[in-house]
């Protein structure tokens, strides 16, 4: 499993599973997800799963039913700026804190930070072979 991640000096490839970072000419731009709640940051959906980024605590919604509902998730994250699903997987959550990248492999409920500290993470995305 990879991430791209997009800091304010470029753009690293992550080993999600070992945390080792490799150099990459990938691009990280994805398009925006609009979600009608308040304090949107961010958010990034995979079939019915939708996650929203909310400038508050815990910083995440999760929703598996297209937004009609939504669960809190995240209490422990540091505030954040942005965040992915894999739309292979929707149980696999990126989130970007400001120098760290957290996984999620169960849908939100449990994080792992990844170790590497990353300067000024601005975008995340998964990294697809392709």
């Amino acid at each position: 499993m990879r991430a791209l991640v997009r800091t304010a000096e470029g753009v690293v490839e992550l080993d999600v599973e070992s945390g080792i970072v490799l150099v990459t000419d990938a691009s990280v731009d994805h398009e925006r997800l609009d979600v009608a709640l308040p304090r949107l940051v961010a958010a990034a959906a995979s079939g019915a799963t939708v996650v929203a980024l909310v400038d508050r605590r815990p910083p995440l919604l999760v929703s598996r039913d297209a937004g009609a509902t939504w669960n809190e998730a995240g209490a422990g994250l540091p505030p954040g700026f942005d965040v992915a699903v894999d739309p292979g997987d929707p149980d696999r959550i990126l989130y970007a804190a400001r120098n760290r990248v957290h996984v999620s492999l169960d849908g939100g409920r449990f994080w792992r930070a990844l170790e590497p500290e990353l300067p000024d993470i601005e975008a995340v995305a998964w990294a697809h072979p392709g």
